[in-house]
């Protein structure tokens, strides 16, 4: 008999309350990337492929399922949800330079970074095709939204890139905005297509805005700390990016003059490398910001779990309550 562990547990329990829907959001995506075109549904395979948790669609079908499904408009939103994804994930990599994504090379190192952006966007005009086929200008406006959101979020991080001194205010605008947006927008589309009223798609969005604000901040600690085999990207990737994260940001705070010396120099270096890494490693150890960090997601988690106690007592209510939790103890 297979253990499961407590994290994972947690997501299995929900996919099984799912399983059918899920199941049927799988071959939608899958049926969308067909195309004459040999290069799209190759690449779109491999990126698809790769998979991850799906926990924005999950979070779509589990939202509409825990209210009252109307008719099969969840299952087009909840693969639109997921195509948008996989298109930013796409564009992600290239302007990252990322080489692996969850331990296999990257689209654009396989192609190049054309075939990458142009794939990502066909997913993305495949994903506004299924939300028009919903008839639904709300569900149609608030993922248009989340889509231009997303891309503000990019261009800030952008910008803010090397920034030692980034405001901590900035930094929770950057993972709302890249993160927090699509998980907000996935829950809030599942409840209007099952006649969700304006109480009940407030705390849907609020409970996706704040698990995706607890899910980005664990990742972006896990990049200190975390396992590399196990993780979605490699161990230390927002450093070696120059993405300036909470663990950095906090740490500065408390640095002292030649610590702070470091770090602004090694991350206005146009090459940062494994020493780098091992010394910014042994700041962050020694103020503790790792756990900061943690303290911050959990506060997150809570305000979403808090959120969700608002519905009705059942099954799939109390797995979203659960997915909290595995979005913060996860290790990878």
């Amino acid at each position: 008999m297979v253990k499961i562990s407590k994290e994972d547990l947690s997501l299995h329990n929900l996919k099984k309350l799912i399983k059918k829907e899920f199941n049927e959001t799988d071959k939608l995506i899958k049926n969308q990337i067909n195309s004459d075109v040999n290069r799209i549904p190759k690449l779109s395979k491999h990126i698809i492929d790769l998979g991850g948790k799906r926990l924005r669609p999950m979070l779509t079908i589990s939202c509409a399922k825990m209210l009252k499904i109307r008719n099969k408009n969840h299952i087009k939103l909840a693969a639109a949800v997921e195509l948008l994804h996989t298109a930013t994930l796409l564009h992600d990599d290239v302007v990252d330079e990322s080489i692996y994504r969850r331990g296999e090379k990257t689209s654009h190192t396989l192609w190049d970074n054309k075939s990458s952006i142009l794939v990502g966007d066909f997913l993305l005009g495949k994903a506004f095709q299924l939300m028009v086929k919903t008839n639904s200008i709300e569900c149609l406006n608030i993922l248009s939204k989340a889509a231009a959101i997303i891309a503000e979020g990019e261009v800030l991080q952008l910008v803010e890139t090397n920034n030692v001194s980034i405001k901590e205010i900035n930094y929770i605008k950057i993972i709302e905005s890249k993160t927090a947006a699509l998980f907000s927008s996935a829950c809030e589309v599942g409840g209007i297509v099952s006649g969700a009223n304006k109480s009940q798609r407030k705390n849907l969005f609020n409970f996706g805005k704040n698990l995706g604000t607890a899910f980005q901040l664990k990742d972006d600690a896990l990049d200190y700390d975390g396992s590399s085999n196990k993780m979605g990207k490699n161990n230390g990737d927002d450093f070696y990016d120059g993405k300036v994260t909470l663990p950095i940001i906090l740490a500065m705070k408390n640095a002292s003059k030649k610590e702070k010396d470091f770090l602004k120099k090694t991350f206005n270096k146009k090459v940062r490398n494994k020493t780098d890494l091992e010394i910014a490693k042994k700041i962050i150890r020694d103020k503790d910001t790792i756990n900061q960090t943690l303290k911050l997601a959990n506060r997150y988690g809570e305000k979403a779990k808090y959120i969700m106690r608002d519905f009705e007592n059942n099954p799939i209510r109390n797995a979203l309550i659960d997915l909290v939790d595995f979005s913060l103890i996860r290790n990878h």
